[in-house]
């Protein structure tokens, strides 16, 4: 059989791993990874906290897909805005979707609609400079709830936690910290619905928590140390009981367990917010607070190309990430907002080996990127366009800084068509 086009519609951790196990099976086949963005990693340029660039370096690994293993990048061409996905799928053997979930869950209480509530996702994303979110003003004002008790709560109690100083070595730009700043923030509680051994976050994350220097904790709802019999949960517990140590600092952090979101009233320009506990009798907790931030999970935007369940053909098998003939899709589009980017990878290969185990069913022979409309051609940032605007980010950077990212995708595009090079980026 001849070596089959192969389109990945997503170049984030998914999208790359399952280049890089196809490219295993193939190492003749064309392979092209395709983002609306004209700059490739998805989430991990966008999505992982900025001032985790240890998290980062995956990138080193995904570069050689394009620098050694001959894989294509083609970005800056959205599906259904520049090629309909029929199109694309006419164009390659194979198309598999990696677009991710990029929605912050809603809250879904009373008086939700009405309150000042911020998604994790795009508050992280504003942080990480990605231009969809340049027009994002969040007003947090002095005090925020945060509802959630996994490691993305955890990150953005993090992020805002920390003083400018201590975000040496980070990719954070100076103009969105301080758009963050501009009220410093006195207090923030963190709420969670599990009991604090259940909470999905990792003790790791808490240890980096007690280094933050402008800080001090209260933590409500701990059990008895004795009852700690599970290592791991022992351990989480002792480094939720080691943070109360903290001396009176000027911005205090409570994290409260078990507690479940009933609903949000205003009250003298603030808001206040109802949890309940169920037992023998009902518990309350109600705090006020000037916003709230959800980092509850996630979810397919509204304005989203497609849905993996409107893809679906009769005889697919969508939850294994076979939604068509040569259609397929992995990462959290094909499984829903769970898993770590390792997680990742172990789901690309398992779609890898399915789309590898179905060649025998398809028909190849289709052209492939070169076939593609030539609009869609002459717009498209190839790898060597990325490398520009990754040297530029670079050497642009301030001290203290990893890189400057640009924000703005059509500042992008001069640069990867040499336009005014080595002027100064805003």
């Amino acid at each position: 059989m001849k070596t089959p086009t192969i389109a990945i519609v997503g170049s984030g951790p998914s999208g790359c791993y399952l280049a890089q196990a196809l490219r295993k099976a193939w190492p003749l086949a064309e392979i092209t990874l395709l983002d609306r963005m004209p700059v490739p990693y998805g989430l991990v340029r966008y999505g992982v906290a900025p001032d985790h660039p240890g998290t980062k370096n995956v990138i080193r690994q995904f570069e050689r897909l394009f620098e050694r293993d001959n894989i294509g990048f083609a970005g800056n061409i959205e599906i259904g805005r520049d090629i309909s996905l029929d199109t694309l799928r006419d164009t390659f053997d194979i198309v598999a979707l990696a677009t991710g979930l990029h929605g912050d869950r809603p809250l879904d209480i009373p008086g939700a609609e009405q309150a000042r509530i911020y998604g994790a996702g795009r508050l992280t994303r504003l942080l990480n400079d990605h231009p969809d979110e340049q027009d994002f003003h969040p007003q947090l004002g002095k005090s925020t709830v945060i509802v959630g008790n996994g490691n993305v709560a955890i990150d953005v109690l993090r992020l805002l936690a920390k003083s400018a100083e201590e975000f040496d070595n980070s990719e954070i730009t100076d103009e969105v910290l301080s758009r963050l700043q501009a009220t410093p923030l006195r207090q923030i509680h963190i709420v969670g619905r599990s009991p604090a051994p259940q909470a999905k976050f990792d003790t790791v994350m808490l240890r980096e928590l007690a280094g933050l220097c402008r800080v001090s904790y209260r933590v409500h709802d701990l059990p008895p140390a004795d009852n700690d019999d599970d290592k791991a949960v022992a351990a989480k517990l002792d480094a939720l009981r080691d943070l109360q140590a903290r001396e009176q600092a000027e911005l205090e952090i409570h994290f409260h367990f078990g507690w479940q979101p009933e609903s949000l009233t205003a009250t003298e320009g603030q808001q206040c917010f109802h949890f309940t506990r169920a037992g023998r009798e009902t518990q309350k907790l109600e705090l006020t607070t000037d916003s709230v931030i959800t980092a509850i999970g996630f979810t397919q935007r509204p304005d989203s190309a497609f849905c993996k369940q409107g893809l679906s053909h009769a005889g697919a098998d969508p939850e294994a990430g076979h939604l068509a003939p040569g259609l397929y899709c992995t990462g959290w589009f094909k499984r829903g907002p769970r898993g770590t980017i390792p997680e990742n990878r172990a789901d690309a290969k398992t779609v890898a080996g399915l789309i590898l185990a179905q060649t025998d069913l398809m028909t190849t022979g289709k052209p492939g990127f070169a076939a593609m409309p030539e609009s869609v051609i002459a717009q498209s940032v190839d790898y060597a366009g990325w490398k520009r605007i990754d040297a530029a980010e670079v050497t642009t950077a301030p001290a203290g800084r990893i890189r400057k990212k640009i924000r703005d995708t059509a500042e992008m595009l001069r640069i990867v068509n040499d336009i005014h090079q080595g002027e100064p980026q805003s």
